[in-house]
């Protein structure tokens, strides 16, 4: 049987996403292989230090992706049944989904329509008696107004989780995301996150209790420390199964690659943001100020920059009125395929799913302005730090064929 092509040769797109993998990532998990223990093994606390660390966190539990880590971030705070989060509706599905799991109801908020993320005066407007935390997600990598959120949660006793799966790398008032006083913050590793581990994902917390929990709730709910159990051990062997736990525990190999590649995430951050100033300047040289800005009236825009809040530009979303360029998303889309450019959209609003519209009925009536806004704006252009000055310069000239061709003659 015949090998098929060498990787490079089948793929041809430039894609919005993709991981760095280097020879030392590669020796790293080489080296896990020929260990004894390729999971629940030394690797494991190695790296969950080391991420802590990186974000000014005094405790992390790995697990084995973002959307674990937000259903143990739930349950291990006691959100369940009866209870209510508030989030917003420019989200991955997992965000509301997680809470699900654990049986609770989505309150789902309004949004900045310059960022997509939460609008704070939307979530003060939904907190009742039922509720029970609010759920920021910093949606590409840039910071949600964190201080306005955790004053509202304080204010209200609830809880502060914060969805960073997008924002590994990114800072709020000088402080990593990570390392502020919330209750949770949670990590992913996808391959098209800032760090990975194939899969996995992480929830960072304050508390030694919660993160006891965490471990627990992560392998099965199995406690295995002696002064924690309810019955007196017979011997070395015992454990006990304490409450309903999952296996989401993530192994040493992905643990072996995730340590590796945190070594790198400064340099990681570091060229995303390079990358992002280069598209600023690309736009703005191609396209000109009678179309290119910086304010919402803008036809088109780079992601804003907000004082006090650096983004770790997991995603680099422009903002087009395309109807001032004669076109839709769709054929921009298409046209930039065609190009070899892919390009991704972040997100379809959660209740516009079968799924979260059945589950949240009494969110639809609701009106949702500044997420309308985004939505039918928004445009993920390749990002991620292996790209090249010239994959920047490529893809905003594609994209200006994109859109001035319909202005200057009929589309095809």
């Amino acid at each position: 049987m015949r090998a098929g092509p060498p990787l490079a040769e089948t793929v041809l797109v430039l894609p919005y996403g993709r991981q760095s993998i280097d020879d030392e990532d590669i020796a790293a998990v080489i080296t896990a292989l020929r260990a004894p223990l390729l999971t629940c093994g030394p690797l494991v606390g190695r790296f969950e230090a080391a991420l802590a660390a990186l974000v000014g966190a005094p405790y992390a539990t790995a697990c084995s992706s973002g959307t674990a880590a937000l259903h143990l971030a739930y349950a291990a705070l006691g959100i369940g049944e009866g209870d209510e989060i508030i989030t917003t509706p420019i989200t991955f599905s997992a965000t509301a989904a997680a809470a699900y799991y654990v049986g609770a109801t989505v309150r789902i908020a309004d949004t900045d329509p310059r960022t997509g993320n939460l609008d704070p005066a939307s979530v003060e407007a939904l907190i009742t008696s039922r509720t029970r935390a609010i759920v920021p997600v910093h949606l590409a990598g840039q910071p949600a107004e964190l201080a306005r959120l955790t004053a509202l949660a304080r204010a209200h006793g609830l809880r502060l989780i914060e969805d960073a799966c997008h924002a590994l790398g990114a800072t709020s008032g000088g402080v990593p995301i990570g390392g502020g006083d919330s209750d949770a913050v949670v990590y992913s590793f996808h391959p098209v996150k800032h760090v990975t581990t194939g899969e996995g994902g992480a929830v960072v917390v304050r508390n030694a209790d919660i993160k006891r929990r965490l471990d627990r709730l992560r392998q099965h709910g199995i406690e295995r420390d002696p002064e924690r159990m309810q019955a007196r051990p017979e011997g070395p062997w015992a454990y006990e199964v304490q409450e309903l736990g999952w296996n989401y525990r993530l192994p040493d190999l992905a643990c072996a690659l995730g340590l590796s590649q945190l070594t790198r995430l400064p340099a990681f951050v570091a060229r995303r943001r390079a990358l992002a100033a280069r598209y600023r300047a690309a736009l703005a040289a191609t396209f000109g100020a009678s179309a290119y800005g910086d304010t919402l009236e803008a036809p088109l825009a780079a992601p804003v920059e907000i004082a006090g809040r650096e983004s770790a530009y997991h995603l680099f979303a422009i903002a087009a009125d395309w109807a001032h360029f004669g076109t839709t998303r769709a054929r921009t889309v298409a046209a930039l395929a065609e190009a070899g450019i892919g390009t991704q959209v972040h997100y379809i609003p959660l209740l516009q799913h079968p799924l979260h519209a059945a589950r949240c009925p009494g969110e639809l009536a609701r009106p949702r302005p500044g997420a309308d806004r985004y939505y039918a704006r928004t445009l993920s252009l390749p990002m991620f730090p292996a790209m090249h000055d010239a994959d920047v310069d490529r893809v905003v000239a594609a994209l200006h064929r994109a859109l001035v061709r319909t202005t200057e003659g009929p589309t095809q």
